[in-house]
């Protein structure tokens, strides 16, 4: 429901070592069928999820979970559920019960106190419907009052403490010609709704969100006591379209070749001029040495419709936006106006979330307190045996790749060096960080939310300055360990697993292990993956951007890469609707090239013997079925727009139909010619 601003990306993409393993065979989980019972299942899979009536070579994820999927019901308060939000609500009950026991305590210690301040701001409802809007009073008056370019550049740079939408936005990254130095890098952003095209096509859907957008908008000026409302909201939404005429498409801006323009500061009011960066980094609180722009035609675009446009229509835009990305933060009556728009309208959401569980999103995240939480979480719910098997999980799976790319018939010898190179210098990180986060200075009230946000803020803000000209952070999470989810950093080449994603259906140290190869291990496959995908490929072993391709395999690999993309781009969810399968590339890239490692992993777990028959099924059908049951979801059909127009990642159901590309599939499921999902073998894409 957030708006984003397009600034330094996460190098870093969702669902990994040190040296290579000495030996395979000493770290392989044992084949033996388990004694202590798997979760889900006899054996970690839920069979009463399939529907055999359909054939896996027809629609394998309805094969693996069509019975759920037509007889789950959408809860009010959710537009997707499946594997992740499950997970995420075992998580959220989990944090719940980690804060009401330390609310309910009177002996904290500083952290818990921390914590237990800001969960009490945040429920007390009856002082935020109170004060209105008053919190955010003082940002509204500031926004009135602009009256020159200056005064908008001076709130733009604010963006960051005040959470208002900013055409141009900045944070600190890591330099990608030297990840030992940080550097702050530049994008564009500024829309409020989820991608360009909602501005910019003219289909009856969008035609109809945009009229509901300008309706919204109109009634969120009334809360600032604005008249004309209507005239004024059509007149953002003019704005808003300039500015996403001005953007590039989603799939132009994952190309890391386009978005490494390195600029020194001094030289970036000559390069970029008509723009007062001085006065716009003095409120950014960095020194900024050096930049990187990331998106060079863009930003001009933004620059001229800053001095073009109306001040007046800027005021507003900023107004709107001072309400629309502080609403939860605010009286119930702004949130609910805010939550009919964002929730209902745009994905499909009937009911807002409960309180609590906001509370614990706001307070979850990484600028938040949320390693403080993990802390608890960590020591509560992560036992080291899991971090154990999970590491010689990783070994296992950098095992695999590495005779994956020795067996490679497109790679040359030269490149496979550098490539070899770069999986043995892969860094996991697995449940929690090795060095928690201080929160020594932070200052958090009981009953002041909007305190509470500035606050945490600046603490960050403050922390990330002071750091900017020190050597990068590498105990540094993006992610808390109640998190569900994982990522591939490029910069410090390290794959990162939290706690929290080491639960089933993706790791149970009960279940089968053709089930947690299929699961978890595909998801070490899928982060391993991300270092040799169409844009992770580009950074060398130390995490440096350069080419260690020679031109011959480069082309080698991007055909397989187009061959891909153009397979998940038929791909059709809602009529006239397709996956953008060049911008999901490297997602894709991942699923498919982490599965086949994964299974490369299992085979070599299974020192040559044959798996066990479970339940009637065979070590290869059950490592497919937790692929494919890791992927089970179901959507509102907004929610499948936005995934679809704003994500970088296919919907669960077609990565679910991943398996189309590895022969063993076809094997273990007799899919033949004439099935849907059945591909030639000369047009199964095999990259990893």
């Amino acid at each position: 429901m957030k708006k984003t601003l397009i600034a330094a990306t996460l190098a870093a993409t969702f669902l990994t070592g040190c040296s290579e393993p000495k030996t395979t065979q000493a770290q392989q989980p044992s084949t033996e069928t388990q004694t202590a019972k798997a979760e889900l299942g006899s054996f970690g899979v839920d069979l009463t999820a399939r529907n055999e009536a359909i054939k896996p070579g027809d629609d394998f994820f309805m094969y693996a979970s069509g019975t759920w999927y037509d007889n789950y019901v959408m809860p009010a308060d959710k537009t997707r559920y499946g594997a992740f939000a499950g997970l995420a609500e075992r998580s959220e009950e989990r944090v719940k019960a980690i804060i009401e026991e330390i609310a309910a305590r009177k002996d904290l210690n500083t952290e818990e106190k921390l914590v237990a301040d800001f969960y009490n701001a945040y429920m007390d409802t009856d002082t935020l419907n109170k004060l209105g809007v008053s919190p955010i009073k003082p940002l509204l008056t500031e926004i009135s009052n602009v009256s020159s370019t200056d005064d908008l550049t001076k709130l733009f740079g604010q963006s960051w403490l005040t959470g208002v939408n900013s055409p141009i936005g900045g944070g600190m990254w890591f330099n990608r010609l030297d990840p030992n130095k940080y550097e702050m890098s530049l994008g564009a952003g500024g829309l409020g709704l989820p991608d360009r095209s909602y501005y910019l096509e003219d289909s009856e859907r969008f035609v109809k969100t945009r009229t509901a957008y300008v309706a919204h908008i109109a009634d969120m000026l009334k809360f600032a006591g604005v008249d004309n409302t209507t005239e004024r909201a059509e007149a953002i939404l003019a704005l808003e379209t300039k500015i996403a005429q001005g953007q590039w498409p989603r799939e132009k801006r994952r190309n890391r070749d386009l978005t490494l323009n390195q600029i020194e500061r001094s030289e970036l009011s000559s390069s970029y001029p008509d723009f007062n960066w001085d006065l716009y980094f003095e409120q950014t609180r960095y020194q900024v040495p050096q930049l990187n722009v990331s998106q060079p035609e863009p930003i001009k675009a933004m620059i001229a419709l800053i001095n073009q446009e109306d001040l007046a229509v800027w005021k507003d835009y900023l107004t709107y936006h001072a309400l629309s990305s502080n609403a939860e933060l605010l009286s119930e009556d702004v949130f609910n106006t805010n939550f009919a728009f964002y929730g209902k309208e745009l994905n499909g959401q009937q009911e807002p979330r409960p309180r609590w569980k906001r509370a614990i999103s706001q307070m979850s995240s990484t600028d938040s307190l949320g390693f403080a939480i993990g802390k608890v979480y960590v020591a509560r719910y992560f036992p080291e045996s899991s971090k154990q098997q999970m590491s010689a999980l990783v070994e296992n799976l950098r095992t695999a790749l590495g005779e994956r790319i020795d067996n490679l018939d497109w790679m040359g010898a030269e490149t496979k060096v550098n490539a070899r190179a770069k999986l043995a210098a892969f860094v996991p990180k697995i449940g929690y960080p090795d060095v928690w986060q201080s929160f020594d200075c932070l200052s958090i009230s009981s009953n002041d939310l909007m305190g509470n946000i500035k606050n945490t803020r600046e603490f960050f803000r403050a922390e990330s300055a002071a750091k900017e000209l020190q050597k990068t952070d590498r105990n540094r999470w993006g992610m808390t360990p109640q998190r569900v989810n994982a990522y591939y950093n490029s910069s410090f080449n390290e794959i990162v697993f939290p706690a929290a994603i080491l639960q089933p259906p993706f790791f149970d140290p009960n279940a089968d292990p053709a089930v947690n190869y299929g699961g978890i291990g595909a998801v070490i496959g899928h982060e391993m993956g991300h270092g040799f995908d169409d844009q992770g490929s580009k950074s060398d072993a130390n995490g440096v951007q350069r080419n260690w391709w020679t031109d011959a395999d480069r082309a080698a690999f991007d055909a397989k890469a187009d061959q891909l993309a153009a397979q998940y781009s038929q791909y059709e969810p809602i009529p006239g609707n397709f996956v953008n399968g060049r911008n999901s590339l490297g997602e894709n890239i991942g699923d498919v090239g982490g599965l086949a490692m994964a299974y490369h992993a299992y085979k070599l777990s299974l020192n040559g013997k044959e798996a066990p028959i479970i339940d009637g099924l065979t070590g290869d059908q059950r490592f497919f079925l937790a692929w494919a049951q890791v992927w089970k979801e179901k959507r509102t059909e907004q929610s499948m727009l936005n995934q679809l127009r704003g994500g970088t990642h296919a919907p669960g159901r077609f990565r679910a139909q991943a398996p189309r590309n590895h022969d063993a599939w076809y094997k273990a499921f007799n899919v033949q010619p004439g099935d849907a999902l059945y591909l030639p073998e000369d047009q199964r894409v095999r990259i990893w």
